[in-house]
């Protein structure tokens, strides 16, 4: 017994010796390792392969300030190409997968992980779901990328000269381009227009495709409504959507994005841009407008109550922002805090001389739109203030990128997935563009209705559900008729980044939300034109109710403003009644569980511009805002070009 123990003490000896001389030849088990919550697992899974010899690239993070006897032990362990670094004291270095296991058992070594590749490549374009859509496999022979969509882009001009908008026999994209400011150009001195216009469409030439938009081959049409500082009326704007509605049919514009805003104070109703709106939305034409980015105040609180005008308008798909953290995966994904939250405020006074609000749930859904890399365009006045945004992709001014944060951004997002949907199924109408957005929408557990709507966009999903819906719908088509062209049934699920989540399977509405799977199966009359989808729901003696001469039996409404569970709409948590909100209880400065309700649209702090008529880009003071009050400021990696056009996008 007592030569048993001896042989095991020396046993563990030796091991613990040539542990710590970290001799690479010896091959270390990853079950053997004496701290194996120190070392990552996927190092341990190599080493667990049988393939501990590999070299791999490893970070090396110490317990304490660190101690140039582990550069040695890096070196003596066959460790090569250590990088060090001025302000964080860490070493990365190659080495074989058995050595790093080991190094992780030193008592000054905190943790070692894998160097891992960080999958910048067309991240946008791959945590939305549209890489997966632009692949040809399987029966999906036909990538979309937009072609023959024209995109209205009302902002503040677009840089003609940016690599970013030529097709792939170097055309130009930008079909037309008009100026309503009066300064007689069609440039971006303020820098806001080109950003978002590539978000919706730039293609994949720059840096090997990383940032590629949604729709790389739309057409993109030009109007100038803001000006060299980023500030517009509401009469550049009117001028603008008139301007589309006379001409929509000859650059075929499907699709209108409005990141811009104004203090929703009159009622839409009332609004002459919501009007506008509307409008174009009767005519067939989907409008996106920004949410806001006035989702807390100049001291952090979360408030609520501020969606800015457009995105008050019920025909229009309002986006609020999501926040990625970076990465493709979607687990992680939450509504960004400065993101504008519902209820919407814009207010009309009665017969009675009563003020009564609108108190619609808006946003619709959300989309990233935190610290996102699209195309700069030269010499414009948001980098020259703020050099900071400049993304460092290239020095050559038709090459370069910059970062921009706000609903600004998640709005040409939405778009760009509109212009991919009709590209699938030119038929569908703006209210089925929206309902089949909603539908096919992750829920982000945690945030309620008034953050994020349905939830997330999801373009895989969506363009998926678009292919599916007949090609042969009017206006005429029967209440109850089958909406899809096929008897196969959907799985209400999508798979991005190796995440399989559940669709929302339901709908966001004036003071409401539809759930049921008719939704998606059989026709409701409120998908097509000159209607709104909340006219499929009434007010009975019992709250609301469906409409059953525009809504088939199957489709049930609400009566609870829900907090999501992650799941589908109507799981989770009660927010508050559907009662107070249609009631119009809400009273200004009546506090939620989470945060306090603004009244009467008007913006203040942060910089927003407030005033009758005037609308401010909606961008750089509130979102430069929201970065510096603590959000979350993970981005993009911005890989540096190498000057080489790309055309494989």
């Amino acid at each position: 017994m007592k030569r048993s123990l001896s042989v095991l003490w020396w046993t563990c000896l030796i091991a613990l010796l040539i542990s710590s001389q970290f001799v690479p030849q010896k091959k270390v088990s990853a079950e053997s390792a004496n701290h194996p919550n120190k070392v990552s697992r996927d190092i341990i899974g190599k080493v667990a392969s049988g393939k501990g010899a590999d070299l791999v690239r490893v970070i090396v993070q110490p317990s304490s300030p660190w101690d140039t006897t582990v550069d040695t032990t890096l070196q003596q362990s066959g460790g090569s190409n250590i990088r060090h670094f001025q302000n964080f004291a860490v070493r990365v270095v190659t080495i074989s997968a058995n050595a790093a296991v080991a190094l992780a058992s030193r008592n000054d070594v905190s943790y070692v992980s894998l160097n891992r590749d960080v999958q910048s490549l067309g991240h946008l374009s791959v945590t939305t779901g549209a890489d997966q859509i632009r692949t040809s496999s399987g029966t999906n022979t036909t990538g979309l990328d937009g072609t023959g969509i024209g995109i209205a882009v009302v902002d503040s001009g677009i840089d003609l000269t940016h690599k970013s908008f030529l097709d792939r026999s170097n055309n130009l994209r930008v079909v037309h381009s008009e100026d309503f400011t009066g300064e007689g150009r069609v440039d971006d001195p303020y820098g806001h227009g080109t950003h978002v216009a590539a978000l919706a469409a730039g293609n994949g030439r720059i840096s090997n495709a990383e940032f590629v938009g949604i729709a790389p081959n739309a057409n993109i049409i030009n109007l100038r409504v803001l000006n060299s500082e980023g500030v517009g009326t509401t009469a550049w704007v009117l001028r603008a959507l008139d301007w589309i509605a006379s001409n929509r049919n000859i650059y075929n514009i499907r699709v209108v994005n409005m990141s811009l805003g104004m203090p929703a104070v009159d009622s839409y109703r009332n609004d002459p841009i919501c009007r506008a709106v509307r409008k174009l939305v009767d005519a067939g034409v989907i409008v996106f407008a920004a949410a806001g980015n006035n989702g807390r105040d100049s001291n952090g609180n979360k408030i609520y109550g501020r969606i800015h005008s457009p995105g008050n308008e019920p025909s229009a798909i309002t986006v609020g922002a999501a926040n990625t953290f970076g990465s493709d995966a979607r687990i992680d994904d939450n509504v960004a805090s400065f993101s504008s939250r519902g209820p919407t405020r814009s207010s009309y006074v009665d017969e009675n001389g009563n003020r009564q609000y609108d108190n619609l749930i808006k946003p619709d859904i959300v989309a990233p739109g935190n610290r996102l890399v699209e195309a700069q365009a030269m010499n414009n006045y948001l980098v020259s203030h703020n050099p900071t945004l400049d993304a460092g992709v290239s020095p050559v001014d038709n090459r370069k990128m910059m970062f921009l944060s706000g609903s600004s951004m998640s709005t040409p997002v939405a778009a760009g997935a509109a212009a991919l949907m009709l590209q699938a199924n030119s038929n569908l109408t703006p209210n089925l563009v929206k309902a089949v957005l909603m539908y096919t929408a992750q829920p982000l557990a945690g945030f309620n209705m008034f953050e994020q709507g349905a939830g997330e966009l999801n373009i895989a999903g969506c363009v998926q559900l678009a292919r599916s819906i007949r090609t042969d719908l009017t206006n005429a088509t029967s209440l109850g008729s089958p909406l899809l062209s096929s008897d196969t049934i959907l799985q209400p699920q999508t798979t991005i980044a190796g995440s399989t989540f559940t669709w929302s399977r339901g709908l966001i509405l004036n003071q409401t939300y539809l759930i049921g799977s008719n939704l998606m199966t059989k026709y409701q009359p409120v998908y097509g034109t000159g209607l709104l989808l909340g006219d499929g729901v009434i007010t009975g003696d019992e709250g609301l109710i469906p409409d059953r001469a525009l809504l088939s039996d199957g489709v049930i409404t609400g009566d609870q403003i829900m907090t999501s569970s992650g799941v589908i709409t109507g799981d989770g948590t009660p927010f508050m009644a559907l009662n107070d909100l249609m009631g119009g209880l809400l009273l200004d400065g009546n506090v939620f569980r989470d945060g306090v309700i603004t009244g009467d649209g008007v913006i203040t702090g942060d910089g927003v511009i407030t005033g009758d008529g005037v609308i401010t880009g909606d961008l750089i003071l509130t979102a430069q805002s929201a970065m510096l009050n603590g959000e979350n400021t993970s981005a993009m990696a911005a890989d540096v070009d190498d000057g080489s056009d790309c055309i494989d996008y």
